[in-house]
């Protein structure tokens, strides 16, 4: 396992990060438990949940664990995440200092800890401003409550004005965001990636197996059956089975994952990882397992180093749609001669 600074920060984290939204619901406390050793014995040190997953129980599953084992725990990098209702109540949701208060406590009473290395806002609030969200953390940090913090789900415009907010008001830097990406989700290279460089955020990606497309599990034209994601339920997620089962654009990504996968010897799974930990930006890749056999062979992907062709084989093949103006320049050029008149 190779690691990596966390964003602009100088923690250290493994390259890959154990999610565990399974954890209390696709994953009981037992199974829980032996993923989270089997990924400390691949070497990962950075452990990913939230509040609402499981409504907190991912949470209080962790804090066992951490309990259980303090010398591993000692070694781990622990994050979570507060922002979406964990109540009924009117301030029960958020990213008010009112909501958040009482969020981080609770996670810190669930997780068993005193202090969280990560402490990250789970999407945008348009009602509470963000000096307000931003002053916050700046006290968490100070209370040694939180080491640092980040966002998850943010525009590009929305985290450039975090940043630069967090710099006017002299307050403690956002150093992460946790986006969807995937070779079939790239969409964030058009605003996100580039904000995140400018600002030197690290970018922990989320799904990065596309929801399971990128496992090679699935076949075109035939809805998925059995204990898989889209199995139980083919709508599932962002997108569902229908729409991208529709697109030439997954089964050409997918046909150039399985041929590198092919010479390398290696699952499908680790090269769609692999392609991921090259990109620009990329601090640490966030894998979801319900098994500790989908865990391990997701941990191999650290060790598969893919060539320059095949990055550009993956990319080619993956490209999100940039000939729209303002992207692309064959748009730009078009505009710029409509504006001058064809000079």
């Amino acid at each position: 396992m190779d690691y990596r600074t966390l964003g602009n920060s100088g923690a250290v984290v493994s390259e890959l990060a154990l999610g565990t939204m399974t954890f209390g619901a696709e994953a009981d406390e037992t199974t829980s438990h032996a993923i989270l050793d089997a990924y400390v014995e691949g070497g990962g040190t950075f452990i990913d949940t939230a509040d609402v997953y499981s409504a907190g129980t991912s949470e209080t599953i962790i804090g066992h664990w951490l309990t259980a084992n303090p010398e591993k725990a000692a070694q781990m990098v622990l994050a979570t995440k507060g922002r979406f209702p964990m109540g009924e109540g009117p301030n029960d949701l958020g990213l008010s200092r009112r909501h958040l208060r009482t969020a981080l406590d609770a996670s810190l009473a669930r997780l068993g800890v005193e202090h969280i290395d990560l402490y990250q806002m789970h999407a945008w609030d348009a009602l509470t401003p963000i000096d307000e969200t931003l002053g916050f953390l700046d006290d968490a940090v100070t209370a040694g409550k939180i080491g640092y913090y980040g966002f998850s789900n943010y525009l590009g415009w929305q985290l450039t004005k975090a940043v630069h907010r967090a710099a006017a008001l002299h307050l403690a830097p956002p150093v992460t965001l946790q986006p969807q990406y995937s070779l079939l989700v790239r969409d964030i290279e058009h605003e996100v990636v580039p904000a995140a460089l400018d600002a030197k955020i690290g970018l922990l990606p989320w799904s990065p197996l596309g929801g399971g497309w990128l496992t090679g599990k699935y076949k075109r034209d035939t809805p998925p059956t059995g204990a898989s994601r889209l199995g139980e339920n083919p709508e599932r997620g962002m997108e569902g089975w229908k729409a991208r089962n529709a697109a030439d654009r997954t089964w050409n990504v997918l046909e150039a994952v399985e041929a590198i996968a092919s010479d390398h010897d290696a699952s499908a799974s680790q090269v769609a990882l692999a392609w991921l930990l090259a990109q620009p930006a990329v601090t640490s890749v966030i894998l979801g397992a319900r098994t500790v056999d989908q865990l391990t062979d997701n941990l191999g992907a650290s060790a598969l180093r893919l060539s320059d062709a095949e990055v550009a084989r993956l990319s080619e093949a993956s490209a999100p749609r940039a000939d729209d103006y303002p992207y692309g320049t064959a748009g730009v050029a078009q505009r710029l001669r409509k504006i001058t008149g064809g000079r």
